[in-house]
């Protein structure tokens, strides 16, 4: 039997692709993410074994070895194993290594792409992360670099680069973020935004400038656009019950 490694959007259940929502709905394993709609995880079948493996900041209740491990066990077990993961497996979810973990045990297993927060997000509070003629590329950085790793975000490159800068994982490194790309030589007036928890029906916007991003906190999960299109809005999304911030 097959792991499926499925990306479950953003947050907005209906953002699930047709073919990952398929299989929840036939799943005899579940292994989901803090931040999986609970509406997701309700489409389950009856019987369906279902593990939390939820990861708070700097707090995890499993770590990722654990994870491996439990998908490489279920998976032997030949059971059908869902692995619902926020946003897409492959964009900063580490799909990559499960996907490494399961081939390395020789356990059959499947990538289903998921639609990121990182384009979602910017969409639903009226932000084109591409635009003709104001924004030509598009990148998207973690705003969470691991020592362990042995690399870091080059910030004065992408200061260079211009264009639109997404970062995600970065709300409580907004202020460092911004100040790295102001000394890259990115102008303090270029316009910035943040999406808290976005697509979700309490989702909140603040925009402003790069030199305020981060002045006050920026609470966690929150997307941070920053480039010429952050200052477009395109509202259409209503979330229920909460009004706009706004740093202007």
């Amino acid at each position: 039997m097959t792991v499926y490694l499925v990306g479950a959007g953003p947050g907005d259940p209906g953002l699930i692709t047709v073919k990952g929502a398929s299989l929840v709905s036939r799943a005899e394993v579940l292994v989901h993410d803090r931040l999986v709609s609970p509406e997701l995880i309700d489409m389950v079948p009856d019987g369906c074994e279902v593990i939390s493996a939820a990861k708070l900041p700097r707090k995890p209740t499993m770590t990722q070895d654990e994870i491996n491990a439990l998908l490489v066990e279920r998976g032997r077990q030949g059971r059908m194993v869902v692995r619902l993961k926020g946003g897409d497996p492959c964009i900063f979810a580490r799909g990559g290594e499960e996907a490494a973990a399961l081939a390395e045990a020789g356990v059959p297993f499947e990538i289903v792409p998921g639609i990121s927060s990182a384009i979602a997000a910017p969409a639903y509070a009226g932000i084109p992360v591409t635009l003709r003629h104001r924004s030509l590329s598009l990148t998207v950085v973690t705003g969470h670099e691991d020592p362990a790793s042995g690399q870091t975000v080059d910030w004065d490159a992408l200061a260079r680069l211009g264009g639109t800068i997404v970062v995600l994982m970065g709300a409580a490194r907004a202020a460092g973020i911004a100040a790295r790309l102001r000394a890259g030589g990115l102008p303090d007036d270029t316009p910035a935004a943040h999406v808290h928890w976005g697509t979700y029906d309490h989702q909140e916007v603040w925009r402003g400038t790069l030199a305020e991003l981060g002045v006050d906190p920026v609470i966690s999960p929150a997307v941070l656009v920053i480039g010429d299109v952050a200052g477009v809005d395109l509202s259409w999304f209503k979330p229920q019950g909460v009004e706009p911030a706004t740093g202007v």
